[in-house]
């Protein structure tokens, strides 16, 4: 049986290359720009909020601590045009993603 897999991706403010993305606020951007996309849909005042499918964090990597985005996959299941723009973000941006690890 094969192992179920993650719901989350992590966009790392890392490029492949190993550089740190600018601009420094580059997550919480993406993140504002998804927070209409969320389960029920956008409301009223839902842009001063972030969405739970779509968030900026931090995490330890090799590099040091680097900011992300966690992208939940829900977000494709209701709206796979968001789901692709955050996709293709990370990669035109030559970004890291990274599945998250179900631990059991």
């Amino acid at each position: 049986m094969a192992p179920p897999t993650s719901k989350q991706f992590f966009i790392q403010g890392i490029t492949k290359d190993g550089k740190q993305f600018r601009p420094s606020d580059w997550a919480e951007r993406l993140a504002g720009v998804m927070s209409q996309f969320r389960p029920g849909g956008a409301v009223p005042g839902s842009h001063l909020s972030y969405s739970e499918w779509c968030l900026p964090t931090t995490m330890k990597t090799d590099q040091g601590e680097v900011k992300c985005v966690v992208v939940h996959t829900d977000l494709r299941e209701d709206n796979v045009m968001a789901w692709d723009f955050v996709m293709n973000f990370a990669k035109d941006n030559d970004l890291q993603v990274v599945e998250a690890c179900l631990l059991i």
